[in-house]
């Protein structure tokens, strides 16, 4: 309804929604009920007598049938944790423990009697808010008034380019199955949301891989997604826009959005491979024999530099555009971070009309994506840089403006200065107060206040955690125009994570100065810090010694044989980059010894193999060794130094006569096993060399094994 609104009101024709300031109600903090840290309280009303017997059966970690939250957890911690949300200390009967069994008539007991149950629920949640006493604000502080999360200025989506938007997923429900297109294009791609999928405070759902629930996705009907066939065939180009929390860097081929009908046919998909997004995508490009360049399934992919790992488990906003001149493109955090599309234009004329769109799966159920959404949209024009750009700064999810007034503080008239913080529920369990600025609504310009030590309080007090700015020191003048942005005076580059108690409907947040114009605070110190001592038991112990992982290798063979891997090329061959590439997937990617596996050997053997090839062709590590000379000649015991000297020391990091390194193999227990151990117990030789001079090899073949020999060892690979 909003955007309809919006449309029609002609708000679109900025290109993006505009934000205006409004005064929050004048408001006095509070004293305020705050759940006690210990879990009796919640054990002796709830927990025990009515959370375990009529709601563990689902709401339990432990459950066949497990359904999040989980407030009926065997952990009565997390079980706390879980159910604070859903308990209103303040009105008890507006608690959403209340709410659901009394007027939704959920899962209600005493024979399916809602009304008596809802009552026991009542009573129950009465019991345990009747026993905390409220916090009473203490009156020395120097505070400011009071707002709620609900009573800022609604920031989020400002100033995004939203002209060419043909579809939007805001994720604002916040519950229920289905996640809704809002951006006002008919037919709504209106997501589904099936097996595990929950979600996530402050607008968002997390897809993930809970086997009672079994792999999450959100899809739209092959109807409803026949709009992106229709508009996007004609316009010939389009932009893929999400925002995006990875769960991990280990997921590969793991559809983030998708538009197809299963693994092998698709008309776009933008996917996670470890720390690369991938672009696949469907068009009628060819070559000048007529021969197809893109497959039915989309290939060949355009990626993200292995190198650069820009993908993240960390909130991040990816764009993928297409046009018939550029080709695809991706950037991520406003950055471009791809380089030339290597299949040029074409059009997108051989898309089908019958494939769904999806988000975190394949349409098959068979490429799940572990990860967090805050916003997708579908553009129907490839996004300018400058538009990418605007849409990064705009931000996500559901975020305010929060003004604090501190007009009576400072002697301004009422409601006319503040101090204004961008803030958020940055997830299901905290809040971030970001951007603190000094601003007024009149056009007043203040001069020479001065302000140290701001804290954010929180129902009746100071929290306990989050407190950037307790230092900050800071003259407020709004009189020198070159010193202030569209916000007012900037008063910090920090951000705080506060912790959420109540929920952003109920808790309520003030400041506390302890200089404010003069006016101060004396602040008692803070306690002794002492250090304790600390024995870490068996099970809390974890390994000092692990495996190097995928890109650490990679960077160790190259600096042992001085081979470039990038560069490094025989016959117009990049035979060391194209193998790093096809066996990246198979080398370890964490560094526990625990997780490393026969396969990781396999492919680590491989990639020594091949960049100890590129070194004996290239021989620059071996200046005076004679890879032209008969085994037996080249490795004989005066000549075979020469060879495998150079390669152990930078394999061990030490030579024969410099300090041996503690963490690492001797010089001496290597070159034995390589070159010198001589046993003369048995007709069978000791050392490698020898061993391989019994067979067939040449000089080269033998080098080479040598050396691959050294790259696969412990002496690399355990760190």
């Amino acid at each position: 309804m909003t955007t309809w609104i919006e449309n029609w009101l002609g708000a679109a024709a900025g290109g993006g929604r505009q934000i205006v300031l409004t005064a929050p109600p004048d408001r006095d903090p509070s004293d305020s009920k705050n759940y006690p840290t210990n879990t009796a309280l919640f054990e002796q009303w709830l927990y025990d007598d009515i959370l375990v017997p009529y709601c563990q059966r689902c709401h339990s970690s432990e459950s066949a049938t497990a359904q999040q939250p989980y407030f009926a957890d065997p952990d009565v911690a997390s079980a706390y944790d879980a159910a604070k949300s859903k308990i209103n200390l303040d009105t008890p009967e507006n608690s959403r423990f209340v709410i659901r069994v009394r007027d939704e008539f959920h899962n209600c007991w005493n024979g399916s009697d809602c009304v008596s149950s809802g009552a026991e629920m009542l009573a129950a949640v009465n019991g345990f808010a009747g026993g905390i006493q409220p916090t009473t604000v203490d009156p020395n502080l120097i505070y400011s008034k009071a707002v709620r999360l609900v009573d800022g200025t609604l920031a989020s989506g400002g100033n995004r380019y939203e002209n060419d938007q043909i579809a939007l997923w805001e994720f604002k429900t916040g519950l229920g199955p289905t996640a809704f297109d809002t951006s006002g294009v008919d037919p709504a791609i209106d997501l589904n949301l099936t097996g595990d999928v929950t979600w996530y405070g402050g607008w968002g759902i997390t897809i993930g891989a809970e086997a009672s629930a079994g792999p999450g996705k959100a899809q739209g009907s092959t109807v409803a997604s026949s709009k992106l066939h229709d508009i996007l065939v004609e316009a010939g180009e389009f932009s893929i826009e999400a925002w995006v929390i990875p769960a991990n860097v280990t997921q590969e081929m793991s559809r983030i959005v998708s538009y197809s009908a299963g693994q092998n046919s698709r008309n776009f998909t933008l996917q996670q491979t470890l720390y690369n997004y991938d672009f696949l995508l469907r068009s009628n490009a060819a070559d000048a024999n007529g021969t197809p360049l893109t497959t039915l399934n989309g290939d060949p992919q355009l990626s993200t530099p292995d190198a650069d790992e820009v993908l993240q488990a960390t909130l991040q906003h990816v764009v993928a555009t297409f046009s018939p001149v550029d080709g695809r493109k991706i950037y991520v955090n406003g950055e471009l971070v791809t380089q030339t599309d290597p299949v040029p234009g074409g059009t997108l004329v051989p898309w089908q009309s019958n494939f769904a769109l999806v988000l975190g799966n394949e349409a098959s159920s068979d490429g799940l994506w572990e990860g967090t959404f805050r916003l997708a949209a579908i553009h129907r024009r490839a996004l300018s840089e400058e538009q990418i750009t605007q849409n990064f700064d705009a931000g996500v999810g559901e975020r305010f403006y929060l003004l604090f007034d501190i007009s009576e503080r400072i002697g301004a008239p009422v409601q006319t200065s503040y101090v204004l913080f961008e803030a958020q529920q940055f997830d299901s369990f905290a809040y971030l107060f970001d951007k603190p600025h000094f601003t007024t609504l009149d056009g007043s310009t203040p001069q020479g206040i001065s302000m140290q030590g701001m804290r954010v309080a929180m129902n009746g007090q100071e929290a306990p955690v989050g407190q950037s700015y307790a230092n900050l020191i800071e003259a407020l003048d709004l009189s020198d125009p070159a010193a202030l942005d569209e916000l007012g005076q900037p008063l910090s580059v920090l951000g705080a994570v506060l912790p959420l108690e109540k929920g952003p409907d109920a808790d309520e947040f003030f400041l506390t100065f302890d200089n404010l114009d003069g006016a101060t605070f004396n602040r008692p110190q803070d306690p002794m810090l002492t250090v304790a001592n600390y024995i870490a038991t068996a099970e809390t112990m974890s390994s000092d010694i692990g495996v190097k992982t995928f890109d650490e290798i990679d960077a160790t063979y190259a600096a042992i044989t001085g081979v470039d891997r990038v560069t490094y090329q025989r016959g117009g061959i990049f035979m060391v980059d194209e193998t790093f590439q096809e066996l990246r997937q198979s080398l370890p990617a964490i560094e526990s010894a625990e997780a490393f596996l026969s396969s990781h050997q396999v492919a680590i053997a491989q990639l020594a193999i091949q960049y100890c090839d590129a070194a004996v062709e290239d021989a620059t590590l071996w200046p005076t060794f004679d890879f032209n000379a008969a085994p037996g000649v080249a490795f004989s015991a005066g000549n075979r130094d020469a060879f495998v000297e150079p390669l152990i020391e930078r394999a061990v990091g030490h030579s024969s006569t410099s300090t041996p390194i503690a963490s690492q193999p001797s010089y001496t227990d290597v070159h034995a096993e390589m070159a010198s151990y001589v046993s003369g117990g048995g007709a069978r030789p000791d050392n490698l060399i020898d061993r391989l001079l019994a067979g067939t090899s040449n000089t080269r073949a033998i080098s080479k094994g040598v050396c691959a020999s050294v790259l696969g060892s412990a002496a690399t690979l355990v760190q």
